[in-house]
């Protein structure tokens, strides 16, 4: 059973914005699986990011990637599934997935929310381009205001489709404008932490 606090639940909705962290997991640092990888300051900003939400009392939601495929650095049971120190101290919601969204995980982070009178997300973590990324658009889709710290993500080098290398940056830059203006606001972490002092 999956850790769940309700101390979200009575809070404010329209003061508060769950941070959802997403796989921030020890398994991202096995370059020789995922290849080489961008924006070095991630995990630092992801830090930066939930200390905030920590010290304004708003809801954090840790979200972990249990793997089910064969030789995963993040399968349940490795070190690689452990969260990196940086994703410090207890979440008010743990979520496990298998598949890229948060939002089919367990247990049921837009219902929690939804509970909790929380109708707006700040999405951070890894990989840019996928679980976060998907995680954007269900949230979005799901009718949650989001906002996407882009620079409190990272991902890898693709093979490009027909040939060729995708590099991590523009996988990135992508991501940005599918993203912002259709499914939400892509912000910076300091617009992130400076809207959260000014609450």
């Amino acid at each position: 059973m999956l850790p769940l606090v309700r101390r979200a639940a009575t809070l404010d909705s329209m003061d508060t914005t769950a941070l959802i962290v997403i796989d921030v997991q020890r398994g991202f640092d096995v370059g020789a699986y995922w290849g080489v990888r961008n924006n070095s300051g991630c995990e630092r900003n992801v830090g930066s990011l939930i200390e905030t939400w920590r010290e304004r009392g708003q809801p954090i939601v840790f979200v972990r990637h249990d793997s089910a495929e064969e030789g995963s650095p993040l399968r349940p049971g490795t070190t690689g599934n452990d969260f990196k120190d940086v994703v410090s101290g207890a979440p008010d919601l743990l979520v496990a997935k298998r598949v890229n969204s948060a939002f089919h995980g367990e247990p049921d982070l837009a219902r929690w929310l939804r509970e909790g009178g929380i109708g707006a997300i700040l999405v951070c973590g890894i990989q840019t381009n996928m679980c976060c990324e998907t995680t954007a658009r269900v949230g979005a889709n799901l009718g949650f205001s989001m906002s996407f710290a882009l620079d409190a993500t990272h991902t890898f080098d693709m093979r490009a489709h027909g040939g060729g290398t995708i590099s991590a940056d523009e996988l990135t830059r992508v991501t940005a404008t599918n993203l912002d203006p259709e499914f939400g606001r892509v912000v910076t972490t300091a617009e992130a932490l400076a809207s959260a002092e000014a609450q």
